[in-house]
């Protein structure tokens, strides 16, 4: 929200600084971002000063130009300047810009120099009034009149003064602050809080009068839940242009574009009072009447600025006898504003529901100065005064005539005035101090809370109906301490609450932490991404296929419309921004939810049947393994590095592989991958090489390898026994390597399993020491080359015990997998 100093300090008495004013808005809630000087000219007519023109002779070389001497009221000599306007003559007093002025045209600028002109030196330049942006004229240079004091610099000549721009952050909630009267208000508090005098002045409308009724409209309100109140007047025979220069000023100053007197008036109230308004051409109201309604879906509606739009029936729209003219407090359609040749006007003040209007604009893409106001809940009681200080100002400055009643088509419910109960203990108790009763009567006064009724224990409030955030005692307390000042609340001497914390008794978060440590001491950064993603990621994907994803009603973009189906997108993108920022070699992990939909599922009586979530861990990693290293040169991230940090966690979390299958994954989101799944099929690993079209979707060049953990399923899985300690072995474990060839199908966690169901005792380990395919073998066979540890906890184990158990592993092997052993 953009705030004019000058303009803020019309409705309220206050003598403080630009800065002062910003450090008061941010201690009572309005949070000030930036303040920033503003010249309603550009470049605040820096280096241009009044001259005195002594001689004017024509230049020896051009039948148009002329040599002129001026007078710069400095004290040095004269200065030569070459000008080429006609009127240019000895005697007359002009604006000179110096060397080094910049001046502006459009968006382009350029510097004063010393420059030769035919030959001539140049040190300067008389100006034309269009050259500096004091008017439009070029026909010769600007001419002032002979009592100008020369040396008087341009912007003290034509009263320039400087306007500060402050951008106050508003929060959702402060619907009410969104204008330089609701800014005032809280200011306006400020200061009596402060001890200092001060009024608040909002101009009067009372002489607001119906000047004729030669232009009646009628107004009807189909959708009353919509639009709880409709309120228009018409003025006849307006004169449509420019806005005079004060009212141009005051919206450049906080970044909006004049564009007639008409339409600056409609922005001029919503940037002063809060209310948006719409103006009409009265002759473009078919039939002289305006309705309130709703549509049929697919109605096609054309808006200001040319774009097509689909209707909902859920859209609110605002239509003459025939069509549609607005989507209502969200965007005026394309022929029924204000234009050069309209001579009658019809204003448009009301209040729409915020739901409709949030609804409207987050469906058409349409988010409006209008729109951002309504969608917060503008002051409900407010439109009539807004209708008459737009019609007043349109009599002035168009020279139109008021020609018709305010018709007012309000819902008597509209108004709320909430009432709150408020008991002085109870604010000491929130805010930690205690208040005087009479300081917080002052306080909810200067913030327009009417007392109506007063106990030694507390106050009876009505709150102002602006305030559509205040509904509660913690609303009100809020609002005291606010004013009152954060700062002036000492830290308590004491604690009224217990100090004890209560242990995290979920396992599943015990263990998150847990693993959460383990990814972080091997390098592992962790990330925090939105559940809403864009649907366009899932658009060409089967295992997350788009009619699995769960849409939200009311997205807040198109990037933002669904939840999340794997948490594989959020780590891209996370990747993508810092391979942008040169980091290119990373490790992140995240533990996240995410969601499916099955329409199958879909019944009356359950609603929520179809819908599912399940915790997930997900790995990342990108780029070299190590950095710089002399042992590890240029080693780059591997699906195999990826499968060691997978099976790290799983030995962490005490599960063993054994009891899982592992064979290729099917997951499309991978170019090629393992899956660890059980006998029912149920995925509870998968890792393995990003798909490069998805990478490209994410403007990722690189490789990238992601494990994804269903975290959920992996919580069931735990081991029931607790961890027990037992003491190392005094005898020393044997070791048995054997070279098998095998199926290329084959996996080491099928030779795995099968090893420890032979045996279950002695067997401690089973590793995966080398991989062979190719040459010398025959196609489709690999060999894998595994080491089996075996080991006696009570006494050493002798060859003869050590060669039965690996006979039975090998037969097992042979009948199961058709293992043949190699020489």
């Amino acid at each position: 929200m953009n705030i004019s100093y000058k303009w803020l300090k019309e409705y309220v008495d206050c003598d403080m600084s630009v800065e002062e004013i910003a450090v008061a808005l941010t201690s009572i809630g309005l949070e000030v971002g930036s303040v920033e000087e503003v010249q309603t000219i550009r470049g605040g007519l820096k280096g241009l000063i009044v001259g005195h023109v002594l001689t004017c002779e024509p230049h020896p070389n051009s039948d148009h130009m002329h040599i002129t001497t001026v007078d710069l009221g400095n004290g040095d000599a004269p200065t030569q300047i070459v000008c080429g306007a006609h009127n240019v003559a000895a005697g007359q007093k002009v604006i000179v810009a110096t060397l080094g002025t910049i001046l502006y045209d459009g968006d382009s600028e350029f510097v004063i120099k010393k420059s030769k002109l035919r030959g001539v030196e140049s040190l300067g330049m008389i100006c034309a009034e269009d050259e500096i942006g004091v008017g439009t004229g070029h026909d010769g240079i600007m001419v002032l009149p002979e009592d100008t004091m020369i040396g008087t610099p341009a912007a003290e000549y034509f009263g320039l003064e400087s306007d500060y721009l402050i951008e106050v952050d508003i929060t959702p909630n402060r619907a009410d602050a969104c204008s330089h009267w609701g800014v005032a208000r809280d200011l306006y508090a400020y200061l009596l809080r402060n001890g200092k005098a001060t009024k608040l002045h909002r101009p009067s409308v009372d002489n607001f009068k119906v000047d004729n009724h030669d232009l009646p409209i009628k107004v009807s309100v189909e959708q009353t839940d919509a639009c709880p109140r409709y309120a228009t007047v018409s003025l006849k025979g307006c004169n449509i242009q420019e806005s005079p220069k004060w009212l141009q000023d005051k919206l450049t100053t906080i970044g909006l574009r004049p564009i007639n007197n008409i339409v600056d008036i409609t922005n001029y109230i919503m940037m002063a009072y809060g209310q948006p308004l719409h103006c009409f051409d009265a002759d473009m109201i078919e039939g002289g009447e305006i309705v309130v309604k709703t549509l049929e879906n697919g109605t096609k509606f054309v808006t200001l600025d040319g774009e097509e739009h689909e209707l909902s029936d859920r859209d609110l729209a605002i239509c003459n006898a025939k069509a549609p003219m607005c989507i209502a407090g969200v965007f005026g359609g394309k022929g029924s504003g204000t234009y050069e040749t309209t001579k009658n006007v019809v204003f448009e003040s009301a209040y729409f529901h915020p739901t409709w209007v949030r609804k409207s604009a987050r469906r058409h893409g349409l988010n409006t100065d209008a729109s951002f106001r309504f969608e917060r809940g503008i002051d409900p009681d407010g439109q009539i005064y807004a209708l008459k200080a737009a019609a007043l100002l349109a009599k002035e400055l168009a020279g139109g005539e008021i020609s018709m009643d305010i018709v007012d088509v309000q819902q008597p419910s509209l108004v709320k005035h909430f009432d709150v109960q408020l008991e002085y203990t109870y604010v000491d108790e929130v805010i930690g101090k205690h208040i005087e009763p009479e300081l917080v009567k002052s306080i909810v006064a200067s913030l327009d809370m009417q007392v109506c009724s007063e106990t030694p224990e507390g106050l009876s409030l009505q709150i102002p109906a602006y305030r559509v955030d205040v509904q509660r005692p913690c609303d009100v307390v809020e609002d005291i301490l606010r004013i009152y000042g954060y700062n002036n609340v000492e830290i308590p001497t004491s604690l009224k609450s217990s100090l004890t914390v209560k242990g995290i008794n979920d396992v599943s978060q015990k263990l998150q932490n847990l693993i959460s440590e383990q990814l972080v001491g091997e390098g592992f950064h962790e990330i925090l991404n939105n559940s809403l993603t864009r649907e366009a990621y899932y658009k060409d994907l089967k295992t997350y296929a788009p009619e699995h994803l769960v849409h939200l009603m009311n997205p807040l973009s198109s990037d933002l419309n669904v939840m999340r189906q794997t948490l594989l997108f959020g780590g891209l993108e996370s990747i993508a921004h810092n391979v942008n920022r040169k980091e290119a070699n990373l490790r992140f992990f995240e533990l996240g939810n995410c969601y499916h939909y099955d329409g199958e599922k879909r019944s009356a009586e359950k609603v929520l049947a179809p819908y599912s979530e399940a915790l997930h861990l997900g790995l990342w990693i990108t780029g070299r393994r190590i950095e710089n290293s002399w042992a590890h040169a240029n080693e780059e991230a591997s699906v195999y590095e990826l499968k060691g940090y997978a099976l790290n966690v799983l030995r962490r979390l005490g599960i063993a592989l054994g009891q899982f299958l592992v064979e290729d994954g099917k997951n499309d989101i991978f170019s090629k991958s393992l899956a660890v799944v059980d006998r029912n099929g149920k995925v509870y690993l998968e890792l393995g090489l990003v798909k490069k079209a998805l990478l490209v979707a994410c403007d990722i060049e690189t490789e990238v390898y992601y494990a994804d953990f269903n975290w959920s399923l992996l919580m069931k899985k735990l081991p029931k026994k607790d961890v027990s300690y037992t003491e190392i072995s005094k005898f020393p474990a044997v070791r048995r390597d054997l070279a098998l060839l095998l199926d290329a199908k084959v996996t080491f966690g099928e030779i795995e399993r099968i090893a420890f169901a032979c045996e279950k005792k002695l067997l401690k380990r089973v590793e995966l020491f080398d991989v062979y395919e190719g040459k010398n073998l025959e196609a489709g066979k690999k060999s894998y080359a595994v080491s089996f540890v075996l080991q006696d906890e009570a006494k050493t184990m002798n060859d003869k015990q050590t060669e039965a158990i690996m006979a039975k592993i090998v037969k097992q092997l042979e009948q199961q997998l058709g293992a043949v052993l190699r020489g």
